[in-house]
């Protein structure tokens, strides 16, 4: 009875240790199970964000060669070099979890989107450049109003640019050039025919630059057609030993932030052509563009 009663029992603790063992096994293979899908997420999110930290490398390098080839674009390409390169700061930090990378790869698409745009218009304007280049090397000077024909130098060769402080420098930026046939109504219909021309709209960007002096700026618009004209009023104004003659004058009030200026040039029987719009704050050419009328 006693051998019984001891076969009972062992086959008891055997039974609950099999129970034991059992759930020891299952939940060996849960955790080593959860490790693995940790391991792979991990190894996943890391190659992630290797991949969009080579991809956010190679977009800092598309503009270090563009800003090298100095352009008329180079402070937008900076501004945008300088977005990629703070991404690339806070890539480096993240802990490369799910969320974040879709964050980044969602910021980096719209980058690349960014400097796609920016590159096929700085290809535009470095093929202008050329064509400036070649064909002008000084900027329009009259000599003097008795004169029958005004002595016109076009563009202006930038090695006469003063170097100034750059920090208190202010900075004119989107210099754009646009023809318009103006309604009866008031109303302006962009074209880019001479013949149908009445008006040129001439608009620029002030950069904000907070330790520059405020107060009034007067900045100098000179507009030049394809037979070497100055168009508009025509004056002439002197700094130092060089004279300018401008289309146009316009004063900003400048508070340290940034201001948009837009002027309209009437004109009439405009020529068919390349133009160049060149900007001067005093004696110095800021900006410059051109535009074709057919």
């Amino acid at each position: 009875m006693e051998n019984q009663k001891s076969s009972s029992s062992l086959k008891a603790v055997i039974a609950v240790l099999a129970v034991l063992l059992v759930g020891s096994l299952v939940y060996i293979f849960k955790v080593t199970s959860d490790v693995k899908t940790v391991e792979t997420e991990l190894k996943s999110t890391m190659t992630e964000k290797e991949t969009v930290m080579k991809d956010l490398q190679e977009l800092k390098a598309t503009y270090d060669t563009a800003i090298s080839e100095n352009t008329s674009m180079s402070d937008e390409l900076i501004l945008e070099r300088d977005k990629v390169v703070g991404l690339m700061a806070d890539l480096n930090k993240s802990k490369g979890d799910v969320a974040s990378m879709a964050k980044y790869k969602s910021q980096f698409n719209a980058l690349q989107n960014n400097m796609k745009a920016l590159m096929t218009e700085n290809e535009g304007l470095k093929t202008e450049n050329k064509m400036v280049t070649s064909q002008r090397d000084s900027t329009v000077v009259v000599l003097g109003e008795s004169k029958k024909y005004n002595e016109v130098l076009v563009g202006q060769n930038e090695e006469l640019a003063k170097v100034v402080e750059k920090g208190s420098k202010l900075t004119v930026l989107n210099i754009k050039a646009l023809a318009y046939k103006m309604r009866s109504s008031g109303k302006q219909i962009e074209t880019d025919k001479a013949s149908r021309a009445d008006a040129l709209k001439i608009s620029f960007t002030i950069a904000e630059n907070q330790i520059a002096n405020s107060g009034d700026k007067t900045y100098y618009v000179q507009v030049i057609d394809s037979k070497n004209n100055v168009l508009g009023e025509k004056k002439t104004v002197s700094f130092g030993d060089k004279d300018l003659t401008y289309s146009f004058a316009t004063n900003v009030k400048y508070e340290n932030k940034t201001v948009q200026v837009s002027e309209v040039l009437p004109g009439k029987d405009f020529a068919q052509g390349t133009y160049f719009v060149n900007v001067f704050d005093k004696g110095e050419m800021v900006s410059k563009t051109s535009f074709t009328l057919k």
